[in-house]
């Protein structure tokens, strides 16, 4: 395993996997650290003695040995009895610690703070925002009274306060002086003896309209300076105060580099709003929801700050007492949604509720509106659950949109709707309809996000019934909107679906590849719901095309065991994996245990993997139980509708369980 370790706060190390490696007692971790100090050279054991004891005790050699050792069985666990260590190594009088520049952060921190120098400034802010956020405390926090550590703590926090002020330089030449103030404010609280931070401090005040407070800071920077340390402001600082007062044009934002003009539109449009909306305006909460809207679509980091940024807004909006305010803030946030598993049940579980008391305390005369926006809210995220409620809330939402005329709300409403149709298997042709409604609405009204979602729906519908060539044409148009419109998210889907494309035309060895690279995209796109076990599931999927179901032996391939993360898919799996071990009362056991899939996109497939675990173990009750569960979907490819997977033709597995029900009487 590759260990990383981490001396930017108390000494630490973790596993391949984040998980935190036991380093046992404080001189372990003294061993350790000053051996990370020596950047991969040799201490001699006799410096090691001198740098852990004022007073060695008498077999403080021993001792020393018996730490390195202790720290080896720590960091290699898996390294046979009796082969040379590869990490923490022996080496003339001494040890050294052949750790990677990439595993320790201290020097990833070093590298980062270097390649953002050269950087143009958005790619310089994203380098020193990530490498800043690695910082968990003082360096070598454990160590702060050894003279061994002093000169590379001193360092290292010196290197942090440069990185610091260039980050907030790279804000500035973005045109983002706002964002800038609160963390240079605090940033020369803290260190007021550095003249440069206060010189940055007062030209982001001034690049944002508050040349008063610019001047203010500089005053303050005079005083401290000649006060407590006797000296003048050096010329940086007398210069730039002169340049204030005398408002020099070259203070002004430079000219926007190409594609930068939008940039400077945002910083404006920003900071006015700031100076001019009241800092306490409920008109705040109502740009905060429409501006989490527009995170949520752009993926990755983007949408899980705006779910977590939504709750936040709902509750405030709650604590206002103001029913038509929150069910605003509530029903505004109409991201158009895809995949019938939820982000975070507990957020959903907690704007469910809100909307619901909302409901409850909107006066007779709100608009109707109102009402359908937060009956859609249900619907959404109440998908995949076995709760009535989810589909009473989207029919009812749809007749009021219906009867409104209004096409966004129509749009929204047609969402919950589709969210709604999975309570049996079978029901592809229903949600083709609701997605070529929706494309077509969309089309004649402008809505492009919610166009895309009408062509993602047909794409699994499409799937699901066997007509690719249909499903490509929705693939082609969602990328193509998505590129016109900027929406990111859009790719992951449209990835998955070629995988799926190769797997349902029998090209295995390609299909395994593209499931492979399509799991690299989800990477960070901001979907756990969707993302966790989702590869092992297709690969599984995949594997088991190719394996007879006429036999009672089941093979899923190397790479897929009991060690495997699965997910929410564990419960559907795990027969078929012990039935791969050969473990047959274990997987007859796990197979009575399941419950019923999830209502949702993966629902025929989790009947599909059942009824295979049932037929290995003749297991004839569960194999009637999903013979009745899949014969609505008989004309449908299994999974297919996710546009993700597969697991063929819906009858083949009809008429193998037929077969065996036949056999087994």
């Amino acid at each position: 395993m590759q260990v990383a370790f981490g001396v930017l706060g108390p000494v630490a190390a973790w596993d391949g996997a984040g998980a935190a490696v036991g380093l046992k007692g404080p001189r372990h971790r003294a061993v350790l650290a000053r051996l990370i100090v020596a950047r991969r050279r040799v201490v001699p054991v006799a410096r090691l003695v001198e740098d852990l004891w004022v007073d060695p005790p008498q077999d403080a050699i021993g001792a020393v040995r018996t730490f390195v050792a202790a720290l080896r069985r720590a960091l290699e666990p898996e390294r046979p009895p009796r082969t040379p260590a590869r990490l923490l190594v022996t080496e003339g009088p001494g040890y050294a610690l052949r750790a990677e520049p990439s595993t320790v952060d201290a020097w990833r921190f070093e590298q980062a703070v270097t390649d953002a120098a050269a950087l143009p400034p958005q790619g310089a802010l994203d380098c020193l925002e990530e490498a800043l956020g690695w910082w968990r405390g003082p360096a070598y926090a454990d160590f702060t009274e050894e003279t061994w550590a002093a000169a590379e703590r001193s360092r290292l926090g010196e290197l942090r306060l440069h990185a610091v002020e260039r980050r907030a330089e790279a804000r500035l030449g973005l045109g983002r002086a706002a964002d800038a103030v609160p963390d240079l404010d605090a940033h020369v609280a803290e260190h007021p003896w550095r003249e440069d931070a206060w010189r940055l401090l007062a030209l982001a005040l001034y690049r944002a309209g508050r040349q008063g407070d610019a001047l203010a800071v500089l005053r303050r920077a005079r005083t401290l300076l000649v006060e407590q340390l006797g000296v003048d402001p050096g010329p940086g600082l007398r210069r730039l105060e002169t340049d204030i007062l005398g408002q020099a044009h070259h203070l002004d934002l430079p000219t926007p580099p190409a594609g930068g003009a939008a940039e400077q539109v945002w910083v404006r449009a920003t900071t006015a709003y700031e100076r001019t909306v009241a800092s306490g305006a409920r008109a705040r909460l109502d740009s905060t929801v429409s501006l989490l809207r527009n995170l949520a679509v752009t993926g990755g980091g983007g949408l899980e700050a705006a779910r977590e940024h939504r709750v936040a807004a709902i509750e405030a909006a709650e604590e206002l007492g103001d029913a038509e305010l929150t069910a605003r803030v509530i029903g505004a946030y109409d991201v158009p949604a895809n995949w019938t598993r939820v982000d975070d049940p507990r957020q959903a579980a907690q704007v469910v509720a809100a909307a619901e008391r909302t409901l409850a305390a909107l006066p007779p005369d709100a608009h109707p509106a109102a009402r359908a926006r937060l009956l859609t809210t249900i619907a959404l995220e109440s998908r995949g659950t076995r709760s009535a409620r989810g589909p009473q809330a989207a029919r009812q939402a749809e007749e009021i949109a219906r009867r409104l005329d209004d096409p966004a709300l129509l749009a929204f409403a047609l969402n919950g709707l589709y969210m709604q149709t999975f309570h049996r298997a079978g029901l592809a042709a229903h949600r083709d309809a609701i997605g070529a409604e929706l494309v077509a609405l969309s089309a004649r009204h402008g809505l492009a996000t919610y166009e895309v979602l009408g062509h993602l729906i047909r794409l699994q519908a499409r799937g699901a019934l066997a007509d690719f060539p249909g499903a490509d044409g929705h693939a082609a148009a969602a990328n193509l909107l998505a590129e016109r419109h900027e929406l990111p998210l859009v790719g992951v889907f449209t990835q998955w679906y070629a995988a799926l494309r190769l797997a349902a035309t029998g090209q295995t060895p390609a299909a395994e590849a593209a499931y492979q690279e399509a799991a690299s995209g989800l990477d960070g796109a901001g979907m756990p719901g969707l993302e966790r076990g989702l590869l092992p599931l297709a690969l599984l999927c995949l594997r088991l095309r190719n394996d007879s179901p006429a036999s009672a032996d089941v093979h899923i391939g190397r790479g897929l065991d009991d060690s495997t993360d699965w997910g929410p898919y564990e419960p559907w799996t795990r027969p078929l994996v012990l039935l791969s071990q050969d473990r047959r009362d274990e997987a007859a056991q796990a197979l009575r245990r399941l419950p019923e899939p999830p209502r949702d996109l993966l629902l025929e497939a989790l009947w599909c993997l059942a009824g295979r675990a049932a037929f290995a173990v003749d297991d004839r009750e569960t194999m009637e139980r999903v013979r009745a569960e899949l014969a609505p979907a008989a004309g449908e490819l299994a999974g297919a509708g996710s546009g993700l997977l597969t697991l063929g033709p819906v009858a083949q597995h009809l008429d193998d369980l037929a077969s065996a029900l036949r056999r087994s009487r």
